[in-house]
């Protein structure tokens, strides 16, 4: 049974905007006749309480200082709940397993759904839930336990949760078909950052041309402190040293279209079996295979998480001044520049210009931090 928290009390939160509408009257026509209509409306209420407020009571604890997830955690005084992660999302429902291994399809808790977010979604691959199973299969959603290790990006102006409760991050990228795309592989590292994730640059593909070229890209991010891997799923090259970079760790395979995420798993782990496509012939674009993110057990312990291709990625709130403390190469130079509010773009007297021109910093990786900043 599931233990109420010491600080469960009720609790004011706000729900979603017009999440329940006025129900509809429809014996307007004798109300007026007989009169009662006036008194009616004489009742209402001009506040924002009753029906069409946007706050409801609930019975839990607010998230604490530093908790990533829903704004309160709700107690549950149910004697059947079982503690879960979800493996992957599937339409409106998610897939779960259980503590005891059992799986579970599962609809999620309409008040889970209502509350106020800034989330697309209020249940997201990765999650740690608690269900109520409804039969030997099917169960729904009560509550989401707070996140960690949150990797997420801007869509559609709400935060995307692309996967949660994860502790490194594999940023892969393709040496050719598609091409390798450096700025992308930035925007990562900077959410890696951010989120405080562990970054290791998986650059697949390397048999299409001579790993000699990349040589210059990959002095960069090591002289940073990042792990860069070479591999080839096609000739499973370096594929033993990924297998052990990911055993017993919970960890996100995250980069653009065709660049081989899936091709990759399947080679890690055999038995996989995960779909996958050809690049176009038309412009070397990869096309989407993978759908959702979905939780991987691996058989050495631990998870992977394979994700959708992503072409863009638009940080989530991310604030200007802070970009150059996300940039390992950049952060040193900050609060050196003559003035404590320079955006490190044209200004005097910054330190941040002054090392790139004196080749502290790589040109490229500044382009990279002056596209972020100026919302490019």
């Amino acid at each position: 049974m599931a233990k109420k928290s010491r600080n469960s009390k009720k609790i004011r939160t706000e729900f979603k905007k017009n999440y329940q509408g006025r129900t509809r009257d429809g014996d307007l026509t004798r109300q007026f006749k007989d009169g009662s209509l006036d008194d009616q409306i004489s009742r209402e209420r001009v506040s924002g309480k009753g029906d069409l407020t946007r706050h409801r009571t609930i019975v839990g604890h607010l998230a604490e200082a530093g908790e990533d997830g829903l704004p309160v955690d709700m107690d549950l005084a149910d004697p059947n709940v079982l503690y879960g992660r979800v493996l992957r999302m599937h339409g409106l429902e998610c897939i779960v397993r259980t503590d005891d291994g059992r799986v579970f399809r599962c609809a999620v808790r309409q008040v889970l759904k209502s509350i106020s977010t800034d989330g697309r979604h209020v249940v997201v691959t990765g999650d740690n839930v608690r269900i109520r199973p409804e039969g030997t299969e099917q169960g729904i959603v009560l509550s989401v336990q707070p996140r960690r290790g949150v990797l997420c990006r801007t869509s559609k102006g709400k935060r995307h949760i692309i996967v949660s409760n994860v502790e490194q991050v594999l940023i892969v990228a393709s040496a050719a078909e598609p091409e390798i795309k450096p700025h992308l592989i930035d925007r990562f590292l900077v959410t890696a950052e951010q989120a405080g994730l562990e970054a290791i640059i998986v650059i697949n593909k390397v048999d299409l041309i001579d790993p000699a070229e990349l040589q210059p890209l990959i002095g960069v991010y090591a002289q940073l402190g990042y792990r860069v891997l070479l591999t080839s799923a096609a000739n499973q090259w370096s594929i033993e040293r990924l297998r052990r970079i990911v055993a017993g760790k919970q960890s996100v395979v995250a980069g653009q279209s065709g660049v081989g995420k899936s091709s990759l798993l399947n080679r890690i782990q055999q038995g996989l079996g995960l779909r996958v496509q050809p690049v176009s012939n038309e412009n070397m674009k990869g096309k989407h295979t993978t759908t959702t993110a979905e939780l991987i057990a691996l058989e050495s312990g631990g998870y992977l998480v394979d994700t959708p291709g992503i072409r863009q990625l638009e940080l989530w709130d991310v604030a200007p001044e802070e970009v150059g403390g996300l940039f390992r190469d950049i952060r040193p130079y900050v609060n050196h520049c003559r003035f404590p509010d320079c955006k490190h773009l044209h200004e005097v007297g910054c330190a941040v210009l002054e090392a790139v021109a004196d080749g502290r910093i790589d040109p490229r990786r500044y382009d990279s931090y002056a596209h972020i900043v100026e919302g490019d």
